[in-house]
């Protein structure tokens, strides 16, 4: 006990290098763990991309493939699904509920898609997380557009605005679809997912706006204006006659197999029925190199803050062979020396963890609702996961080790050595 006071003493006399230090230390291990919390949290949130969705259905392709363009909006599917395929898809008495999906229009490079109501009330993301939205309501009339928060930021959206919808990816004015412009209804709150940067429709009025096109242009005389086609989706006209893909969502989740098997055995046409978590883990583990980097980047900081405080003490130590000198010459053996420069080592990594813990706690209370806002992005304030807990005891387990290296070099001093020395 009286090392470790004696241990105290001495860092109050360096105390603005001790400071120092321990700022960096600090800072360090807040980069460390945070940048491991977000790393967890943006896998959990990828993989939870769409939650609560049991399969996703679409034309026979590869299981990537089919969740890029479904879920990501990434590319586009090999072909479509017949309207006739979906109904049959959804009457299985299995099957609780559907999500039909049409893809192939944009607007201004944000994809969008057609769908029903049931989107809104099924569609789960992020820990069972359903839509919400932040403004208005979704399709009250065959051309009311329900944006997402990214698109409405982006372009500077309001409810009330008039868009106009491209057909396929590419805005370019002979595609589009000027006699029948949108109206913005509704802004869906940010969800940190693919949702945020959709334009999403009815599939009435998908099939309203390609009423009398052939091959990707409209036909001369044959493209009815927008009050004819509403008179159309009245009488029940504008059933689509194909859509991309499907959400299914089971009564229960035992006969996920059952399912899929029956989907993938259909008979009228190609299927491919895909478990999105199972896709979502397979395309994480071809895209997630990155946050490994980023993981090693921060290891790397928090090494050079260790060297940091190694430096410091090393160079402290030409400064204080006259102390050493002293301590041993009252009575002070070798080891109470090196336990000196030990526990000093051990105290600053011990208070710089405890302080970059609470700095991240600090960072997370003050800035987790501008996070969630912007990037939709839930980052959980509890207590430290097993690899964080892992992570802290590295940082202590390193500081000792840097310790030892600082106290075996005073260790060695001789206290004649410490004695020749001239003040």
């Amino acid at each position: 006990m009286p090392i470790l006071i004696l241990a105290w003493k001495s860092l109050l006399n360096r105390r603005f290098t001790a400071l120092l230090t321990l700022l960096s230390i600090a800072f360090s291990v807040t980069l460390l763990i945070g940048v491991e919390r977000l790393r967890g949290e943006v896998r959990e949130g990828f993989t939870n991309t769409v939650s609560g969705t049991d399969l996703i259905v679409g034309a026979r392709s590869g299981p990537i493939n089919l969740l890029l363009y479904a879920v990501f909006r990434i590319g586009n599917a090999t072909n479509n699904i017949s309207w006739e395929s979906y109904q049959a898809i959804a009457n299985l008495p299995k099957v609780a509920w559907t999500i039909p999906l049409a893809l192939g229009d944009s607007h201004r490079g944000f994809r969008v898609l057609g769908t029903t109501a049931t989107y809104f009330a099924h569609f789960r993301y992020s820990r069972d997380r359903g839509l919400a939205l932040a403004q208005g309501e979704p399709f009250a009339d065959l051309y009311d557009a329900v944006l997402g928060s990214e698109v409405a930021r982006t372009l500077g959206y309001r409810l009330g605005d008039p868009i106009v919808i491209a057909h396929g990816t590419g805005d370019v004015s002979f595609a589009r679809h000027t006699d029948k412009p949108f109206r913005v209804a509704g802004i869906l709150a940010p969800t940190g997912t693919p949702v945020d940067r959709t334009v999403h429709v009815s599939l009435a009025a998908i099939e309203a706006i390609h009423v009398g096109w052939e091959s990707g242009a409209a036909a001369p005389g044959r493209s009815p204006d927008a009050a004819q086609t509403r008179e159309l989706a009245a009488t029940g006209a504008l059933t689509p006659k194909a859509i991309t893909a499907v959400l299914v969502g089971l009564k229960s989740r035992i006969a996920t197999f059952q399912v899929q098997r029956a989907v993938n055995d259909y008979p009228e046409e190609p299927l491919l029925a895909i478990l999105p978590g199972v896709a979502l883990a397979d395309l994480w583990r071809l895209i997630g190199i990155g946050e490994r980097a980023l993981l090693a980047v921060s290891a790397a900081v928090v090494v050079v803050g260790l060297f940091g405080m190694l430096t410091a003490l090393l160079t402290s130590l030409n400064e204080r062979r006259r102390e050493m000198a002293i301590l041993r010459s009252v009575g002070a053996r070798p080891a109470h020396v090196l336990a000196l420069i030990l526990g000093e080592a051990v105290f600053l990594t011990l208070v710089g963890a405890l302080l970059g813990g609470a700095l991240l706690y600090g960072v997370l209370l003050l800035g987790g609702p501008l996070i969630t806002d912007r990037l939709g992005l839930v980052i959980g304030i509890g207590p430290p996961s097993p690899a964080e807990g892992l992570l802290l005891a590295a940082v202590v387990a390193a500081g000792v080790l840097v310790g030892l290296i600082a106290g075996y070099r005073a260790y060695r001093l001789s206290l004649s050595d410490g004695l020749l020395i001239r003040v």
